[in-house]
């Protein structure tokens, strides 16, 4: 065993001198400090001195204590015990029960706690003695013990990677705790491998595939304005960048509610205390909108608030993706919410400041760039080790000083991320949810998703997406000529726009996250509410050319259902939009035109010049 010295100390950095006694740390060496034994990890080497980041809070340390390594990476314990649980960033258990009185915070941490206590599950075992296994095979199906077996989503014990041998023994059918042996394989060398329900994995390691594929389906995430306009693929990397109060949280958690992953990650790194006590008290009540059971059964939830050890919460965003890794590798789709990036790269930027290194652009190290694209870069869709397909979709929030999307965070994440979803101050001020600034976002994968939109019944798809966007482009031209000259000066094929561009903000756009039917919305739905609003704007325009004034369109007693046909029409009552599309169609058939000469002049209006 590798042993120093504690020679200084500094927040969560320390200094320690090597023993004379051919200790040799090697970097990212994982590292025990002081009679607490707490977490640490070598990320410099200096002849006979090592600098060592602490994990947990440092207090008490004194120059003089032992620094013992472990001989191996920063790891975290994979299995079957983590959906269902809170865990803190190194993925030790948060007990959610009560405290005793001035016994502490309840979410609080022993220190030098490595990992929760073994729990038994229920093992079915699906190799028998004889048979050859491969790195990342299914070797048992594991569920939750009794009283109700069916709980939860089934999962598997895999053959670690870097592992294979025949079976020589494997447990019998029945209960077993996920510290036990259940399955000894003896490899070509002789060695035997004996394998628990879970394995040890480097958390800074990408866990191994056959091959990357493309990307060809997107992530469903219920919310219209995301998957019509910018979807994200399935295994792609999306960011959210938005100033306080801009709604990041709240749209990660609807993200977390309703997208079509197997698995969610939801990681929430360095945010206020008060926020994440709100989403971990309210995750374990939600139901699945896909199953009704509990929500909980399928997500894991990491939690570093902002008064954690900051060197951990530096960590956590690697814990967070080796968990998504470990479930795409068992065939799931993974989805991970880190929320938020900003504040993993402020903890990069504390840590790199008591090391001593150079400052880069902000304050941040010379390697946040780096860094951040080693996270986005573990965003795929794959093929595993075993040859099934599974994937892990990256959305990241970030959180701009001042809004300002210019700052070194948000400029390096465009650089990774296929789509890019900027939250708008204006639009929250005005409860518009969500609030994704349509003409600041972009997504680079949308028109490959065309198939799946004409499978979801919107063959029109991309060009309806592109006639949406060019309408916001146009509203927002036009607004600021008709707040100089006023709206009703506008040639009326303006006006119509602003008033075709005011539909497709409030009837489809807008989402209604406390109305049951409209806070999830489905691709056949969507569909067919993209379908009715264009509909609504052909027959406006042709309206116009027949010389309807847009006055007369804007008072059509069909438009208030268009309006409100989110929060009125569920996802099981599609052929309700059917009706409304014919009650559309009848009262723009009763519109009578406008003479020949009054259409004319209404068409060739052009506005007087503004008082100067």
């Amino acid at each position: 065993m590798n042993r120093a010295t504690i020679r200084a100390a500094s927040g969560p950095v320390l200094r320690a001198r090597v023993a004379a006694d051919g200790s040799c740390f090697a970097l990212r060496e994982a590292v025990r400090v002081g009679p607490q034994a707490l977490l640490g990890e070598v990320v410099q080497l200096d002849r006979e001195e090592i600098v060592v980041q602490v994990f947990e809070d440092t207090s008490g340390l004194r120059p003089g204590l032992e620094v013992s390594g472990e001989g191996l990476p920063l790891a975290i314990r994979l299995g079957p015990g983590l959906l269902g649980h809170i865990f803190d960033g190194l993925l030790r258990p948060l007990a959610l029960d009560a405290s005793p009185p001035l016994a502490g915070p309840p979410w609080a941490v022993a220190p030098g706690l490595r990992r929760a206590a073994p729990a038994r599950f229920a093992v079915r075992p699906l190799v028998t003695a004889g048979a050859r296994l491969g790195p990342g095979q299914r070797f048992a199906e594991v569920r939750p013990p009794a009283p109700d077996p069916a709980d939860g989503p089934p999962q598997h014990a895999l053959v670690p990677p870097g592992v294979e041998g025949v079976v020589e023994r494997v447990v019998a059918e029945g209960v077993a705790s996920d510290d036990e042996t259940v399955l000894v394989l003896r490899a070509a060398d002789g060695r035997a491998h004996q394998l628990g329900l879970g394995h040890e994995w480097p958390v800074r390691t990408p866990r191994p595939v056959r091959r990357r594929l493309d990307g060809a389906l997107p992530l469903v995430t219920g919310q219209r304005v995301l998957d019509s306009l910018f979807p994200v693929a399935l295994g792609g990397k999306a960011a959210i960048p938005g100033g306080f109060g801009t709604g990041k949280t709240v749209l990660l958690e609807a993200l977390a509610k309703g997208c079509s992953a197997d698995v969610i990650v939801y990681l929430g790194c360095g945010e206020r205390g008060n926020e994440l006590a709100g989403v971990l008290e309210e995750f374990p009540q939600l139901s699945d909108p896909r199953t009704g059971r509990p929500l909980m059964e399928r997500t894991v939830v990491i939690a570093n608030t902002s008064n954690m050890p900051v060197a951990a919460r530096e960590a956590s965003i690697y814990s967070a993706v080796t968990v998504a890794e470990y479930f795409r590798d068992q065939g799931l789709a993974v989805a991970l919410m880190a929320d938020s990036t900003s504040r993993w790269a402020e903890a990069l930027r504390e840590v790199s400041g008591r090391f001593g290194e150079l400052p880069g652009e902000g304050g941040y190290p010379a390697y946040l760039s780096s860094r951040l694209a080693e996270f986005y870069e573990r965003a795929a869709v794959v093929e595993t080790l075993e040859g099934r397909t599974g994937s892990v979709t990256l959305i990241g929030a970030i959180s701009p000083p001042s809004g300002d999307f210019a700052e070194p965070v948000t400029s390096h994440t465009k650089r990774f991320v296929r789509a890019y979803w900027a939250l708008d101050v204006r639009r929250a001020q005005a409860r518009f949810y969500p609030a994704v600034h349509p003409l600041a976002s972009y997504a680079e994968d949308a028109r490959r998703f065309a198939p799946f939109w004409a499978g979801a019944g919107n063959a029109e798809w991309l060009a309806l997406r592109t006639r949406f966007l060019a309408l916001l482009d146009e509203q927002a031209r036009l607004e600021r000529m008709a707040r100089i000259i006023g709206k009703d000066a506008l040639p009326v094929r303006q006006q119509l726009t602003l008033l075709a561009a005011g539909l497709v903000d409030e009837a489809f756009l807008r989402q209604n996250a406390f109305a049951p039917k409209d806070r999830v919305c489905s691709p056949a739905r969507q569909a067919a509410m993209m379908r009715l609003v264009g509909r609504f704007v052909d027959r406006a325009e042709a309206a116009v050319g027949a010389g309807v004034h847009p006055e007369r369109i804007a008072a059509l007693p069909c438009l208030r259902p268009l309006q409100r046909m989110g929060e009125e029409i569920g996802d099981d009552e599609l052929p309700r939009l059917a009706e409304l599309e014919a009650r559309l169609d009848r009262e723009f058939a009763a519109l009578a035109p406008a003479s020949s000469a009054t259409a004319a002049a209404a068409a060739t209006k052009v506005p007087d010049a503004p008082d100067r």
